[in-house]
């Protein structure tokens, strides 16, 4: 999910001041420069919350570490070693925020299922709107980006 919206805005729109839109997702460790040298962190992926199918899911950073802690494999770091790490040397941002979508199961796919690919225009607009809140223009590209 995190990467089909990460394609969206990298393609349908541009941001002002630049801001860096990374697929964190299998980067283990190699994640914790970025996040530590961030001023805010927006994660954006399915976040298992115990709610309907495709509800729109938000979390501050004190609830960020309870829901994304899940593994694909048991050898794989996640996102919640990576802020912990942050957290104990001092450095992780204090603006964290992740936005997502309640995924029906909680999988390993190669594609979305019809539930979150109906969402994804609503994941953007949440996405953009968060970023405007901490001062980010959002200019939509030429065409459809949302199409």
């Amino acid at each position: 999910l995190g990467i089909a919206v990460l394609e969206l805005l990298r393609n349908g729109w541009r941001f002002e001041p630049y801001l860096d839109l990374l697929d964190g997702g299998t980067w283990g460790l190699n994640l914790l420069p970025h996040v530590e040298r961030a001023q805010r962190v927006l994660f954006i992926d399915a976040i298992s919350a115990d709610a309907e199918p495709g509800a729109l899911v938000e979390l501050e950073r004190e609830d960020i570490p309870r829901f994304l802690a899940r593994k694909l494999s048991p050898h794989q770091i996640d996102v919640k070693e990576v802020l912990a790490l942050a957290e104990l040397r001092g450095t992780l941002p204090r603006e964290l925020v992740a936005v997502g979508l309640q995924p029906e199961s909680v999988e390993m796919r190669t594609s979305l299922s019809p539930v979150l690919a109906s969402r994804l225009g609503d994941l953007v607009a949440r996405v953009i709107y968060r970023l405007e809140e901490w001062g980010y223009v959002a200019s939509e590209l030429e065409g459809e980006a949302l199409a």
